[in-house]
């Protein structure tokens, strides 16, 4: 998901993005809770490694749905005297420990699916209801994915984003599921294994994808160059600003912290130089998802007085 792309849409506040995440991450708690209890139960009931993978990644879930919501009720905090930018890296902090959870999981999943594999573990024939759960979990996790998504796109969150693609990775580990429990149906029960060693392959790879993207962000990493460039833009279009440099930014959760160098008429007092920076402050932060700006005011010689002054001074 690109957020760039919407710079200039009317930022969402930090409270309508928390709310969007609590009833969005309530929804994918009641989905999650029914879908881990049917699969883990039904899993070990017909004899389904497959599907009981499956159902403790649901269950996982659970766990990262909990991070969410504990986040999003962190990050609408207002600023205060130890955290005078606000509380939004919260949500940072929360798909790191997403991600963190999911490669634990991934891991362990592949772990005890190696060792099903071995030649020596006997393996219990699977019942057809297992395939059955596998189906409804798929379309369940499906659903619950274009939801979340939908939701994400809206409020702008990459925290929702985070957990919305975890919910399509559910869908996408329960049609390999499927597809394993149907092979091992069909005579090939070596199939259910390997249906779960590639569902901890699909959770550890996400889950590391998720810690290190986070990690990136807790260090300050700038955002991209089309949105720097944006932000530029607008600040050139601020009525008496002559220039722009030295533009940096960092993330702070899905807002931005900016530094910037304006340069303004440097025969203007003082005070109208001032009401320039606050204009073009008002002009970012209005425009694009920046929650502070900073604005270091230089002064500039327009070209036609420097040439008159140069032609002053010559001699004649």
């Amino acid at each position: 998901m690109n957020f760039e792309e919407h710079s200039h849409d009317t930022p969402y506040s930090q409270a309508e993005r928390s709310d969007a995440a609590s009833r969005s991450t309530w929804v994918s708690v009641g989905v999650n809770l029914v879908l881990s209890t049917l699969q883990v139960v039904v899993g070990v009931l017909s004899h389904s490694q497959g599907l009981v993978a499956d159902g403790i990644h649901s269950l996982s879930d659970l766990v990262a749905d909990g991070v969410v919501l504990v986040a999003s009720h962190l990050s609408r905090k207002e600023a205060d005297v130890e955290h005078p930018y606000g509380h939004q890296r919260f949500e940072t902090a929360a798909s790191l420990a997403l991600g963190l959870i999911l490669l634990v999981v991934g891991l362990g999943m592949l772990a005890s699916a190696v060792h099903k594999l071995d030649p020596h573990t006997p393996l219990a024939p699977v019942h057809g209801v297992a395939l059955w759960v596998a189906g409804l979990a798929l379309v369940s996790k499906e659903l619950l994915f274009r939801y979340m998504l939908s939701v994400a796109k809206r409020v702008k969150s990459s925290l929702l984003v985070a957990n919305a693609w975890h919910a399509r990775s559910d869908a996408a580990s329960s049609l390999v599921v499927g597809i394993g429990i149907a092979g091992t149906l069909a005579g090939y029960p070596i199939l259910d294994p390997i249906a779960a060693l590639i569902v901890g392959f699909l959770v550890a790879r996400m889950g590391w994808s998720f810690a290190w993207n986070a990690l990136h962000d807790l260090t300050d990493r700038a955002v991209s160059e089309e949105e720097v460039e944006a932000i530029r833009e607008t600040l050139r279009s601020t009525p008496g600003v002559s220039g722009v440099h030295d533009v940096r930014t960092r993330r702070m959760g899905d807002m931005i912290l900016v530094d910037a160098h304006i340069e303004v008429d440097g025969g203007l007092t003082v005070e109208a130089g001032h009401d320039i920076a606050v204009a073009a402050q008002e002009r970012v932060m209005q425009h694009h998802r920046v929650l502070h700006l900073m604005t270091h005011v230089d002064p500039w010689k327009r070209p036609d007085l420097d040439h008159a002054v140069a032609a002053l001074s010559s001699p004649s």
